[in-house]
């Protein structure tokens, strides 16, 4: 039997190569099938199909209430689909309130806008205090809110991964819908950031 203590010390990527070896050794999974599929939720997939929906919201009113009133119909119609975003529900940020997404449990994400989870949204730290102190813990990751803003924490699950629809930054109203999605960070779509004008 291995020693879990010291595998629970390796780096997760030691971990991950380990794990990729041994599965591809025994036949049950071919290395380039897995390679193709974490090229795609890098490269392919990812934070830039969440943000041309965010873009799309933001420039296009009935796409942005199809959007909030059914995220994962709306998602799929620009041809975001797949593993991690069958049930995808969409929260707004505004000036009163502002949304965050966690997953206590292990670490749902929704993978076909947002690509694969960072590590910081899967270590257990992130996990337990984003309920118990978001604001604290936004603060900390370099997000702070006004008193009298309130933070809603959505927790994601099997059933349900959430989405945030950051506030349009000020001052873009010339810019286009690719402009606008090339302003949009994955952090703000989990609402750990805002969206900024560089």
């Amino acid at each position: 039997m291995a020693d879990t203590d010291t595998a629970d010390r390796l780096p997760p990527a030691v971990r991950a190569e380990a794990l990729e070896s041994l599965l591809t050794e025994r036949g049950l999974v071919k290395s380039e099938v897995l390679d193709g599929f974490i090229n795609r939720f890098v490269n392919d997939v990812g934070p830039m199909n969440g943000a041309k929906v965010v873009a799309k919201a933001w420039t296009d009113p009935d796409y942005h209430q199809h959007l909030l009133a059914d995220g994962t119909g709306a998602i799929k119609e620009l041809g975001f689909a797949g593993p991690q975003g069958e049930h995808i529900v969409v929260v707004e940020n505004s000036d009163d309130v502002h949304n965050v997404v966690v997953c206590t449990l292990c670490s749902c994400y929704p993978w076909p806008v947002l690509g694969l989870p960072p590590e910081w949204y899967k270590d257990p730290a992130y996990r337990s205090r984003m309920v118990r102190e978001p604001r604290t813990l936004l603060s900390e990751m370099g997000l702070d809110l006004d008193d009298d803003v309130e933070v809603r924490v959505w927790d994601s699950s099997a059933e349900n991964r959430y989405l945030v629809l950051p506030q349009r930054p000020e001052g873009t109203d010339d810019l286009s819908e690719e402009e606008l999605a090339a302003l949009v960070t994955r952090d703000a779509m989990v609402g750990v950031a805002r969206v900024g004008v560089s």
